[in-house]
């Protein structure tokens, strides 16, 4: 309680400021993910990349970022364990904000494409063993962890491989894939705009007052998806979409079609993603300062004060336009050579794979996802195709996030102890 009575709004600042950091690595790291693809199939340039992401990102994580977040993220560690040690847990957080900011600032500068979740989560098991000891993680919940490092990449991969192949059969590899591009592009439409309505309904609008039953969500995103097929069918008819293949090849024509679907996928998963991942960083600074306006109340869960929400938000904008091009070198071009009928097959995969991960409970790593996707389109095209130094570094660089969170959180949580407690 002292620590709370002496130094409770210079350490509310301290914290904004980690949380600012942490917010700014994820949208320098896994922000960058969505946009990636399109850059790299030279659908868009990576400016206009990053000004789409921006704008889908930051409403996503302000308009849909929820009112209530997790404090002790995923339940890996018992929040019951600090009650009645507040200074404890503060420390802790700040601990855990600052060290998952510096390890997301790293990788981005690098390059490497890690999750956000897992950083955090690193960083919270670092301070807890520390502060309380073994009993205070729930070791149990590192199997999930661990799996998703492998379950999630491989179904998104199988999905990827699937899609692009059939594009090659139906399309492609045909004597009029222009002609065949008209014909099945409506169904492609069909199927993309059902999966990410379902996304968006999900994952990114249930804390905005729109929570939608199971049966509500799959008819809605049904009706939504019929009328888009339905609009495709016209806009590929139109002058305007004519006037864009003036002076394109045959397969020049087709990709552009793949770029309209490529594109809107990556503008949903953004802002499901913007909506979904802010809470890694304002989790642990809503527990700070409830904590502290609490009088040194521990609670499981906190509600946030008002202006942590926009603070996540705008981090996350800031960290993806200043930093977000490094992570989307190493999605878009650094795996494999992507075409927008390749990126499409990958951003439709991840969003695959996120819903049924959201149905089944599998834990999942919107990053991991879909570097697997894109590892999968370039199974599709042989192994040739695979750029596996590359890989070798995401993969080294998963496996080292969760130790590296915590190291520097234990390191972080003892420099903040000297000085505060």
């Amino acid at each position: 309680m002292e620590l709370i009575n002496n130094y409770g709004f210079t350490i509310i600042v301290i914290s904004a400021i980690f949380g600012f950091i942490m917010a700014f690595g994820i949208g320098a790291n896994d922000a960058a993910n969505a946009m990636g693809t399109s850059v790299g199939s030279r659908t868009i340039t990576a400016k206009q990349a990053i000004y789409i992401a921006l704008v889908f990102e930051f409403f996503g994580a302000y308009l849909a970022g929820g009112e209530v977040a997790e404090t002790i993220k995923s339940g890996i560690i018992a929040s019951e364990v600090f009650v009645g040690r507040p200074d404890i847990l503060i420390i802790g957080m700040m601990s855990a904000l600052c060290a998952a900011g510096i390890w997301l600032l790293i990788a981005s500068q690098k390059g490497w494409p890690v999750s956000t979740t897992h950083t955090i989560i690193g960083a919270i098991v670092g301070f807890a063993l520390v502060t309380v000891g073994m009993e205070a993680v729930r070791w149990s919940k590192f199997g999930g962890i661990i799996g998703s490092w492998f379950i999630t990449p491989f179904i998104a991969g199988v999905i990827a491989y699937l899609i692009f192949t059939s594009t090659q059969k139906l399309i492609f590899d045909t004597d009029a894939p222009m002609k065949n591009a008209e014909k099945y592009a409506p169904y492609y439409t069909l199927l993309t705009v059902f999966i990410i309505c379902i996304v968006t309904l999900e994952k990114g609008l249930k804390h905005v007052g729109l929570d939608f039953s199971t049966w509500e969500t799959i008819l809605l995103s049904a009706g939504i998806s019929v009328l888009s097929s339905i609009g495709c069918v016209f806009y590929l008819r139109s002058n305007a979409f004519k006037a864009r293949l003036k002076d394109t090849s045959n397969f020049g024509s087709v990709e552009k079609v793949f770029s309209i679907l490529m594109l809107i996928t990556a503008c949903a998963m953004a802002f499901a993603h913007g909506s979904n991942d802010v809470a890694n960083a304002i989790g642990p600074l809503a527990a700070i300062v409830s904590t502290i306006e609490n009088g040194g109340v521990v609670e499981g869960k906190a509600v946030m004060a008002p202006w942590i929400l926009p603070l996540g938000a705008a981090g996350i904008a800031v960290g993806l336009a200043l930093m977000g091009y490094k992570v989307m070198g190493t999605i878009g071009t650094g795996i494999t050579d992507l075409t927008p009928s390749r990126g499409f097959s990958a951003e439709f995969s991840c969003s695959v794979t996120v819903v049924i991960a959201s149905g089944t409970g599998l834990p999942i790593s919107t990053t991991q996802t879909l570097v697997g996707a894109v590892i999968g389109v370039a199974f599709a095209r042989g192994i040739a195709a695979l750029n596996i130094g590359i890989i070798r570094n995401i993969v080294a660089s998963w496996v080292i996030t969760l130790p590296a969170g915590a190291l520097l959180a234990i390191i972080i949580y003892y420099i903040l102890s000297a000085i505060f407690i």
